[in-house]
């Protein structure tokens, strides 16, 4: 559904390929929650900052989804500030994990740039971000 405000021929980020964006944060907010919550509650105590990393990109993951559903100038610097959140992220962890595995026993959804899920998580925030771009007028 486009902005109401979006002018004419502008796509709102809840628009067109913006939505199947916003199913994939949502599908990668199930796939980290669910693996975060588990570990978090059986295996806290070997890899603890692995665990909690996986919990906050799902809750990065959870809030860009929400951000670029709800579209509107608050809905975009969500989504913005999440995208760069997680584009940070992924870069920091994957460079870190790789300079360094020792610092992370068991692997969280950024590590190696996301390898263990194909490496959509160094993608996606990428992609949000160019979303981001491409849609930047429809509030004008």
């Amino acid at each position: 559904m486009a902005d109401a405000g979006a002018p004419a021929g502008r796509l709102a980020t809840n628009s067109g390929p913006g939505r199947l964006l916003i199913a994939v944060y949502i599908l990668f907010a199930i796939a980290a929650t669910s693996r975060a919550g588990l570990q978090i509650a059986t295996r806290f105590d070997e890899a603890p900052v692995a665990y909690l990393l996986s919990a906050l990109a799902a809750l990065v993951y959870i809030v860009a989804a929400l951000g670029l559903a709800r579209a509107g100038h608050a809905g975009r610097r969500v989504a913005l500030a999440c995208c760069s959140v997680e584009l940070a992220g992924v870069l920091g962890v994957g460079v870190l994990s790789l300079v360094d595995p020792g610092l992370f026993p068991d692997e969280t959804v950024w590590s190696g740039f996301g390898n263990g899920y194909g490496y959509v998580p160094l993608v996606l925030p990428v992609l949000g971000l160019l979303w981001l771009w491409r849609t930047r007028h429809a509030l004008r």
